[in-house]
């Protein structure tokens, strides 16, 4: 199998879709189907070796996420050199399904349906705003760099994390507002179509959909220390609210009577897929995996939430001991 990169000038050159390439025949003034990206965007029908022949290693995502890791690594690999330990599972977390679930979704082909079906773009949205912030935060990156930075750059990232602005998004109510209210004002405005026909603004709801799972994952889950952290119980009550509304959204995209985007997809006549059967199938995912995903990370807080019971009593019983000892010598004989 022959992997075939989605370099735009190639595409143009060995694939070009009749149905847009007859609109170049139309009369001047005549009105053109409602896609602003060329004929060369249109993939071809959607199987399971397209991801593979419609990869993508242009884009900056990509040379980020390389950079990303490429630092992360070098973390580790100071940490280590100078004797230290570093848990193997924050790497495998950060570098697997943290990086490597955003490059699933968005260096692979599956790019390349991402503004053709709304099913893909949901996968994305999920990927990218829940499932990958997680590993992410699991992988305790600000950890690794406070202990790994020279002391001026280490300064200067501690003055970020304890800055106004990063005390006001990290606040948990702040957070849980901007991943609840940014899907609804995305696909319920004409906002959604704007980043269809863009794609330099399908790119940023990219980055903004990563930023915002942060933002909200990170003061609940994350190892990182951050400031002003809520206690478990408080933690746990807003991951449970969170639960109810991708029901809420998904039913709504499910149920709706109108498409979203327009007649963007429409406009595309992809013989292969039907835009109201994709709706319902965009809908049925953010649903399902919603709930799937919030239900296991509540399980996964849970257990963060036993782990430091277990280590607080731990503590305890060891000042209980040193201050048992304390009493007995106390009492003793000269």
């Amino acid at each position: 199998m022959v992997v075939r990169f989605a370099w735009p000038s190639l595409k143009s050159v060995l694939h070009v879709d009749p149905i847009f390439a007859a609109t170049s025949a139309l009369p001047s003034g005549a009105a053109a189907p409602a896609v602003a990206a060329g004929p060369e965007t249109l993939p071809p029908p959607f199987t399971i070796s397209a991801l593979v022949t419609e990869t993508r290693l242009d884009s900056w995502l990509a040379l980020g996420l390389v950079l990303a890791a490429g630092l992360y690594l070098y973390g580790v690999h100071r940490l280590r050199a100078r004797g230290d330990r570093w848990p193997v599972t924050r790497t495998i977390f950060f570098l697997g399904p943290g990086l490597g679930g955003i490059a699933l979704v968005t260096v692979t082909g599956l790019h390349a349906y991402d503004t053709a079906l709304l099913s893909v773009h949901m996968v994305q949205h999920m990927v990218l705003s829940m499932v990958a912030p997680i590993f992410l935060a699991l992988g305790a990156p600000m950890t690794l760099a406070l202990r790994t930075l020279p002391q001026r750059p280490r300064k200067r990232l501690l003055a970020i994390v304890h800055s106004r602005i990063a005390r006001v998004y990290s606040f948990p109510l702040v957070a849980f507002a901007i991943f609840v209210v940014n899907p609804f004002v995305l696909y319920f405005t004409d906002l959604y179509r704007y980043t269809l026909e863009h794609a330099w603004a399908h790119e940023l709801v990219h980055a903004h959909f990563i930023m915002t799972g942060c933002v909200f994952f990170w003061p609940l889950l994350g190892l990182d220390p951050l400031p002003g952290r809520w206690p478990y119980p408080a933690r746990a009550l807003l991951m449970l609210l969170s639960v109810p509304f991708h029901t809420v959204l998904g039913l709504t995209i499910m149920q709706s009577s109108t498409l979203f985007g327009g007649d963007w997809y429409p406009s595309l006549r992809l013989g292969w897929a039907d835009p109201w059967d994709d709706q319902v199938l965009a809908g049925g995912i953010l649903w399902a995996g919603g709930e799937f995903v919030s239900v296991t990370m509540l399980a996964v807080l849970v257990a963060q939430w036993v782990r430091q019971s277990e280590r607080e009593a731990r503590r305890i019983d060891r000042e209980l001991d040193r201050q048992e000892a304390r009493e007995r010598a106390a009492g003793s004989p000269a």
